[in-house]
């Protein structure tokens, strides 16, 4: 009978060590794998993983600008998840000048602010689900840049931004419905109900340090635990494209760009 417990247990322990990945990857080592792959080789990557139909954002959610010749509204990058929501507080109307800016700065201190900011550091992508709080602008000019200061990639929002203008001549990569932009501020309008959390963005889940790709082609979210699962059969599939495209280039006459050299 002891026999039989002790192999019961080694047995137990390689399964267990068998269904775990090798250790996980650092986040360095997350965005080495992941630079220069494109949407659509992480999304045939997803699909070799037995991961179909699994990551793709809604394709509502797409590039507010995009740069057709340096791709510079590319970026991959680890999720930093918030989430705001409707508010449904008694707002005083109407408010002196005085008043209004008291309780305005009072509201983004209290109700509405940016704890997660804090957390922004080189290869992050902010990743916002502000679905149902109306029109508010809850990214502008100002704090996107501030993201950008901090290290972050690019932000992906199922809404929420404003300044759109100045954000694309600030050059921020922004994936976003476009429908649901946002205009008002803050105050009276939305609640920071979490951060560093799970959110749904375009239809999909999306764990705080996922991996997050956008392109032309919108954006996919790699559940962290495949990340390189994924990213092994992307780049086979990367370089089989460049290889192909490339001697087609050749055949063609076209001069070889940045795209199809290996």
């Amino acid at each position: 009978m002891k026999k039989i417990i002790i192999l019961f247990a080694i047995i137990s322990s390689g399964l267990y060590l068998n269904a775990q990945e090798k250790p996980l990857l650092t986040d360095e080592e997350i965005l080495r794998l992941y630079q220069g792959l494109r949407v659509a080789d992480v999304s045939d990557g997803m699909d070799m993983a037995g991961l179909r139909d699994a990551g793709l954002l809604d394709q509502k959610i797409e590039a507010l600008w995009k740069d057709t010749e340096n791709f510079d509204h590319w970026f991959c990058g680890l999720a930093l998840t918030a989430r705001y929501v409707p508010t449904n507080k008694v707002i005083k109307n109407p408010m002196t000048p005085e008043e209004f800016k008291q309780w305005e700065g009072e509201w983004y201190n209290r109700y509405s602010p940016e704890p997660w900011a804090d957390l922004i550091k080189p290869g992050t992508v902010v990743v916002l689900d502000v679905q149902g709080d109306g029109d508010t602008g809850s990214v502008g000019s100002a704090n996107s840049l501030n993201y950008i200061k901090k290290g972050a990639r690019g932000i992906v929002s199922n809404g929420g931004i404003r300044d759109t203008d100045e954000i694309i001549k600030q050059r921020i990569p922004v994936y976003l419905d476009h429908e649901n932009r946002g205009r008002g501020i803050r105050p009276g309008r939305n609640e920071l109900e979490s951060f560093n959390k799970p959110v749904t963005v375009g239809g999909v889940l999306i764990n705080p340090g996922d991996i997050i790709v956008a392109d032309g082609d919108g954006v996919i979210c790699v559940p962290r635990e495949y990340a390189k699962t994924v990213a092994d059969e992307a780049h086979k599939i990367l370089s089989a494209d460049k290889a192909v495209r490339r001697q087609l280039y050749n055949e063609i006459g076209k001069e070889p760009d940045e795209t199809v050299k290996p």
